[in-house]
């Protein structure tokens, strides 16, 4: 017996007699509706291309669908993939953008979308990730697995890419976070480094090229600075702030004393309920800007393109602290007095959220 593929739409999917004869019955018993309703006008042989997004409902497809003239009831649509979805409840429509013929059937097209036959897939990396981040969203994804995409990030192409920096031991921060398009036989570690780094090239380079005669950051220093600022601001508006903080700290030689770098060393993530503890704090690492002063010795995360201006053009301040709360803005401070005031002020306020112990 013939093993069924694990995406394949269900028979009762693409068997058609008796679905047409409830669609039959429904319109009146008019199988003319149900021809048309079903199949777009066949003298049309362009292809139609359309997207479909991470996550998308059979429904806005379908919308796409008809828009786009490929079918022309919604309803008969909406029926065929809830037959579907009721015969194979782990199936889903695959995320891609897709080629369709105005000549193929509503089943043909559903199989289509259903099974993943895309001429072009995405994938989204958000701003702030690291490449451990990367690579198990790629396993996730099925694409492939998490460690031999970090085992290729450790060779640095300057054969093909002659601005990286030299003695740079992986590629943390030089893949740019983006949302891709790329062809679905494409799918490897190598296809994808290779075109987020060319986003790089396009994107975040010329913004650096431009000011370089003006900044004391080389390449790499610029992309470490910004990834901390990307991992420390939440709020927009604070980036160019905190940027300004960090500045002022590396020129009076004080260490940047940042969380994130201290997490990126050990390899974990404080939470509100399980903030960094003063022996972690403690712990000697590169990364960790308490006990180091300046930079740490790689980016920790691909920054996105508002921290990169913000490292650049930083905001003129006197503020040489700043305290998180936890709803992403900062309290800012001159003096280290006021910020142990406001580090008072935040563990206050938590402290009294939390309920208290019998009596």
């Amino acid at each position: 017996m013939k093993k069924k593929a694990q995406n394949e739409i269900p028979k009762v999917f693409l068997g058609a007699s008796a679905l047409a004869a409830l669609l039959w019955l429904g319109a009146g018993g008019s199988w003319l509706w149900w021809a048309n309703a079903t199949s777009p006008t066949r003298s049309r042989t362009d292809v139609v291309t359309i997207q479909v997004p991470e996550g998308a409902a059979a429904e806005s497809i379908g919308q796409q669908l008809q828009s786009a003239g490929l079918i022309r009831s919604l309803a008969a649509w909406k029926l065929w993939t809830r037959m579907a979805m009721t015969k194979n409840p782990k199936g889903s429509f695959q995320t891609g953008t897709y080629e369709l013929s105005p000549q193929a059937s509503l089943p043909e097209l559903a199989e289509t979308i259903w099974s993943g036959k895309v001429k072009e897939t995405s994938f989204t990396i958000p701003e702030g990730w690291s490449l451990k981040e990367m690579g198990a969203y790629f396993e996730q994804q099925g694409w492939f697995s998490a460690q031999d995409f970090l085992n290729l990030t450790q060779q640095i192409p300057r054969d093909r890419f002659p601005w990286l920096p030299e003695n740079l031991p992986f590629l943390e921060g030089f893949l740019y976070p983006d949302t891709y398009q790329v062809p679905i036989d494409q799918r490897s570690p190598q296809a994808v480094v290779d075109t987020m780094l060319k986003r790089f090239e396009s994107q975040a380079l010329p913004l650096y090229q431009q000011r370089q005669n003006q900044t004391d950051l080389s390449l790499k220093d610029w992309v470490t600075l910004s990834s901390v600022v990307e991992k420390e601001a939440v709020v927009p508006l604070e980036r160019p702030l905190i940027a300004g903080v960090f500045w002022n700290r590396l020129r009076q030689n004080i260490a940047l004393g940042s969380d994130p770098t201290v997490e990126y060393g050990l390899g974990i993530r404080q939470t509100q309920d399980q903030p960094l503890t003063l022996n972690q704090v403690r712990t000697p690492s590169p990364y960790n800007t308490y006990l180091n002063p300046g930079l740490p010795p790689t980016p920790i995360a691909s920054p996105g393109l508002a921290s990169l201006k913000a490292v650049l053009t930083p905001e003129q301040t006197d503020y040489l602290y700043f305290m998180a709360r936890y709803d992403g803005t900062h309290i800012f401070s001159k003096t280290l007095g006021d910020h142990e005031r406001a580090q008072a002020e935040v563990r206050d306020k938590e402290d009294a959220k939390r309920p208290s112990g019998p009596t």
